[in-house]
């Protein structure tokens, strides 16, 4: 798998009794098996605020790549593919257990993430060749 970009954006009202602005929407596009794909994660944007508890950083933006803040919602979509490489085959999550999303971080190592980042921040896309590789040994 090749990761190409990762985002992370807040959802904003389309209209006025809309709860979208309650949401994030995390975002990665990869290659997998010669296609092109993109994993969109909604999660509750109240979940941004337990980046301590979940995270060895200490808020949010969680860490910088050259010139660009990383924060939660950038990581998220990359990480549930890493904790269930199972998703590739879809295109959207919806994740609303605070239980669910902090389990796509246990054992989780934090500088391959950076790695990530720093790769694609140059314009090369990330190799992942087995997701064993994001995880404390």
């Amino acid at each position: 798998m090749h990761i190409l970009a990762c985002n992370g954006v807040g959802l904003e009202k389309g209209k006025p009794n809309s709860p979208e602005d309650f949401f994030n929407r995390s975002t990665v596009k990869y290659i997998k098996d010669g296609e092109e794909k993109i994993l969109n994660v909604v999660y509750l944007r109240y979940f941004d605020e337990r980046v301590t508890q979940w995270t060895p950083y200490p808020k949010d933006p969680i860490f910088k790549s050259h010139s660009r803040d990383i924060y939660m919602a950038d990581i998220i979509a990359l990480i549930c593919l890493i904790k269930e490489p199972s998703l590739s085959s879809r295109k959207r999550l919806y994740i609303n257990s605070e239980k669910d999303l902090a389990s796509c971080f246990l054992d989780l190592n934090f500088h391959k993430l950076e790695e990530v980042f720093r790769s694609i921040e140059q314009a090369k896309p990330y190799d992942i060749n087995t997701h064993l590789d994001f995880y404390l040994s």
